[in-house]
């Protein structure tokens, strides 16, 4: 019975975006988006589409995600959005970071990537433009599998944090203590097996077409990114998704090495004690500055 309920729900819930959607305007870059996606599907392969359009799709993605907070660090007005003021990125971490993260990409990541094809056979998943999903099924499945990673992201990474093997394999992601944007994949091979297999469960759960496996790596990037900025900026449209943890609550993790252990969302860490830290040292920045204003 209560499935049958959920099911309703769903339904209706999906039916009432479609209703919305179509008194929507055309969007204008649908027609140049399914010329480009037909051309491709006509000039390569689905090997090729499925390996080098993924690991075109996360590096192209990876490195104009990390630009702004880059670009930040030149400019004095974006400083008193920094959350720790007093710790400036340097050539020399940004450096050895790019270092690290491009190991990991080609030594790591693109044997992954390159079980993608076969992954898109096994399950038969389709590369169509005619059976590709509509954006709000995208983006209710980009949730869904947000929600699936984080729940693995939390008990995976408070296990790393765990005092007979941090020093063996999370540590080196947290040799940041303020954190930017591109140290977001800076991790020990092993982490990055380790966390990175929970991107691929929601894959699993929901893809019906290639295309999300591209809008849920964006997707990640994002988030991940932006969580590691080391700013907090106003307007923040990521700050529109329900629960979202955002910049600051990753940061105190990063300061503290204890706590808030979620990738995403805030609900295992409130439902568990471990964002107590960080909510006691919220009320306590919250009284320094009342006090800085009387």
């Amino acid at each position: 019975m209560a499935m049958n309920d959920s099911a309703n729900i769903l339904n209706s819930a999906y039916l009432a975006v479609e209703y919305i959607d179509s008194f929507l305007p055309d969007n204008p870059l649908q027609q140049p988006f399914k010329n480009a996606w037909n051309y491709m599907l006509d000039n390569y392969t689905k090997f090729q589409i499925a390996t080098w359009g993924s690991l075109i799709v996360h590096e192209v993605s990876y490195f104009l995600l990390c630009l702004p907070g880059f670009i930040f660090q030149f400019i004095p007005y974006m400083q008193k959005y920094k959350i720790q003021q007093d710790k400036p990125e340097t050539w020399e971490k940004q450096w050895k970071c790019l270092k690290t993260l491009l190991f990991n990409h080609f030594f790591i990541q693109l044997p992954l990537i390159c079980g993608t094809y076969y992954f898109t056979e096994f399950f038969n998943i389709p590369y169509e433009w005619e059976e590709m999903p509509r954006w709000y099924v995208l983006a209710a499945q980009c949730f869904g599998c947000a929600v699936i990673e984080d729940a693995w992201h939390y008990f995976l990474h408070r296990l790393l944090h765990h005092k007979r093997i941090y020093k063996y394999i999370h540590k080196v992601h947290h040799e940041f203590v303020s954190p930017f944007g591109m140290q977001a994949e800076y991790a020990h091979p092993l982490e990055t097996l380790i966390l990175g297999a929970g991107f691929f469960i929601g894959i699993v759960v929901f893809c019906n077409h290639v295309v999300l496996l591209w809008a849920w790596v964006i997707f990640r990037l994002m988030e991940t990114i932006d969580v590691h900025s080391g700013y907090d900026v106003p307007l923040n449209p990521l700050h529109l998704v329900p629960f979202y943890a955002g910049a600051r609550f990753h940061d105190f993790h990063h300061m503290n090495f204890i706590g808030n252990y979620a990738s995403t969302f805030t609900w295992w860490d409130r439902l568990f004690g471990t964002d107590s830290q960080f909510i006691a040292y919220q009320e306590k920045e919250k009284k320094k500055q009342c006090i800085t204003k009387k």
